[in-house]
């Protein structure tokens, strides 16, 4: 669902809504990968954007050279480089690592009594905090990448997990946590041969259309 903020006139709020849900339903059904998109408001104007991982029309590698910029224009002084570990609350810690250990297969990284948990993931680990309070989640979700999607429907199914009307594999866990599933080859995101190797993985592979992505962004 499209949530629009601010004095938004209902005509208006009504046909951003169709838009984009026309540009998602297109980019689900002619698309490839995940599908994303934002909107953009000003009192002139609406702009929608919807971005799938298909191969769409080439295009030159992004130049290093010319350093992003926030909405204000102004040039940020750090340059955003990856996701060193996320944080979920649950309400039980320990039902918490029951859960997630029947659908996924990890080393735990360390504990805090029965306040946190952390879930090791090579170079990035997931942290379960205890204390969620909160509604279950609706939009806002957290991705994680694992090496076999399939197992990982088979081990949902069985744990009984809320599975989630997506195009992927969406699931909310018990504590309301929305996430979704991609495959490692499927996805850009790459973990060095070192990391790969340590955990076990060193057979990983990318699929043609991954390599192509990264191609084309000078990243191979």
């Amino acid at each position: 669902m499209v949530e629009l903020e601010g004095e938004v006139p209902p005509t208006l709020a009504a046909k951003t809504r169709l838009l984009v849900s026309e540009l998602v339903s297109n980019a689900i059904r002619h698309g490839e990968g995940q599908v994303s998109g934002e909107v953009e408001m000003s009192p002139e104007k609406v702009r929608a954007t919807v971005i799938d991982q298909g191969n769409g029309f080439a295009t030159p590698p992004p130049d290093p050279s010319i350093a992003a910029t926030t909405s204000a224009g102004k040039i940020g002084d750090a340059r955003l480089i990856g996701i060193n570990h996320v944080a979920l609350e649950v309400s039980d810690l320990d039902e918490a690592l029951e859960f997630y250990g029947a659908v996924f297969e990890f080393e735990l990284r360390g504990r805090i009594g029965d306040q946190m948990a952390f879930l090791d993931m090579g170079d990035q680990f997931l942290a379960l905090s205890a204390g969620r309070r909160q509604a279950p989640d609706e939009e806002r979700h957290v991705g994680l990448v694992v090496d076999d999607k399939e197992a990982t429907r088979r081990a949902l199914d069985a744990a009984g997990a809320e599975v989630l009307p997506a195009r992927g594999r969406d699931f909310r866990d018990p504590w309301g946590n929305h996430l979704q599933i991609v495959e490692y080859a499927d996805i850009q995101f790459s973990k060095t041969p070192e990391v790969l190797r340590a955990m076990g993985l060193e057979k990983l592979e990318k699929s043609e259309a991954a390599h192509r992505e990264l191609r084309e962004k000078g990243v191979e």
